[in-house]
């Protein structure tokens, strides 16, 4: 059995969630309304504030469903309380990090400056600081979107293992390398 897939969904006070015959799942809440596809054979029910979901046989495909959209049906209805929040630090000397709207300019190192136009359902906050590395903060209600934009802006400059310059998660840590001197 799987364990995620039989643990039920909560609702919030505030957060509605309708389920159409073509298993079009929709969710409503203070943040935004967000819709996710599920499969076919997976049976949802909500009731009472609570959303649970049955699978109709013990097939692997269906496991393995069963608990993916669970997880996903549960960060939509977190998305749409709460939210999600991805931060970005550019580490590298003369790196710049600034936003006009939802047009995001990073100066990374390159002959110019790299634009990236973000989608309206995700918030930018560039933030500068003296002394500090630049920051990109990224908010949004939909965690698989934010985690796609977050990739993307840091795949404009990894992060380098010998210095560590580039663009990286401000949670993550970096593998380090000595280099030929401490050969």
């Amino acid at each position: 059995m799987s364990r995620i897939g039989k643990a039920p969904i909560t609702l919030p006070n505030g957060v509605e969630m309708k389920v159409s015959d073509t298993n079009l799942v929709t969710v409503k809440g203070p943040k935004g309304e967000l819709t996710q596809q599920v499969d076919p054979d997976l049976t949802i029910k909500v009731e009472d504030g609570e959303v649970n979901i049955e699978r109709p046989t013990e097939q692997k495909r269906h496991r393995a469903m069963h608990g993916l959209y669970r997880a996903l049906l549960y960060n939509m209805v977190e998305g749409v309380t709460e939210g999600f929040v991805k931060e970005l630090e550019l580490v590298g000397v003369g790196y710049r990090a600034s936003n006009t709207g939802q047009l995001l300019e990073l100066t990374i190192g390159y002959s110019h400056p790299v634009m990236f136009a973000l989608p309206d359902e995700v918030k930018v906050e560039t933030k500068m600081e003296k002394g500090k590395n630049p920051q990109v903060r990224l908010e949004s209600a939909d965690k698989q979107l934010l985690g796609q934009i977050a990739a993307k802006i840091r795949s404009f400059r990894k992060p380098e293992p010998y210095k560590g310059k580039g663009i990286k998660f401000a949670d993550e840590q970096l593998r380090r390398k000595a280099g030929k001197a401490a050969g």
